[in-house]
């Protein structure tokens, strides 16, 4: 039986080192943590290799459930993968674990929230990038990460996971200006 703990930010910019702290600070043998959306499990490796991992008794560790997932049914699927290898989940804020009887219903009500805010905050950003459109003052997102640097690379034969390393950012971020370049 180990603790194994999750930890998830959604830009490259933020830090995962408070949640990797606190899963350490829990028990977790073993931590991973990944920069990825938390709206589905699309490119969420470390997750896939977590839930790969877990055995009988094994506990997963969060320490909120957005870091688990923003979508209700994804973070239900998480659940029951873990439960069918015989592990439990536990949210550390607030502390609720599939342990008990209750967990699961907890689990489904927090997981309908996280989704309801995910929501909130796109619509939210929707409103103000149409305000400020309105007033002339949007100029786009901030680009993250070097496109041409990114074409040049594969140009030159290197791979999609060198390219992300290489660069600092995801996999699924280098498809995506890959992709964009043929458009």
């Amino acid at each position: 039986m180990a603790k194994i703990g999750y930890a998830r930010v959604s830009t490259i910019d933020q830090d995962f080192d408070i949640q990797r702290q606190r899963l350490q600070a829990e028990g977790c043998v073993i931590v991973r943590a990944e920069k990825a959306s938390g709206g589905s499990r699309e490119g969420r490796t470390e997750l896939a290799t977590l839930i790969e991992f877990l055995r009988k008794g094994d506990e997963l560790v969060v320490t909120r459930l957005d870091r688990l997932g923003r979508d209700t049914r994804d973070v239900l699927n998480i659940v029951h993968e873990c439960e069918q290898r015989g592990a439990f989940v536990t949210i550390l804020d607030p502390h609720v674990s599939t342990r008990g009887e209750m967990g699961q219903v907890i689990l489904t009500v927090l997981g309908m929230v996280a989704q309801m805010e995910r929501r909130f905050i796109k619509e939210r950003q929707r409103e103000g990038i149409h305000r400020a459109k309105s007033a002339g003052k949007y100029k786009g997102g901030a680009v993250r990460v070097d496109h041409q640097k990114i074409r040049d690379l594969s140009a030159s034969g290197t791979g999609a996971t060198a390219i992300a390393k290489a660069i600092g950012c995801s996999r699924m971020q280098v498809y995506r200006v890959l992709s964009s370049k043929k458009l």
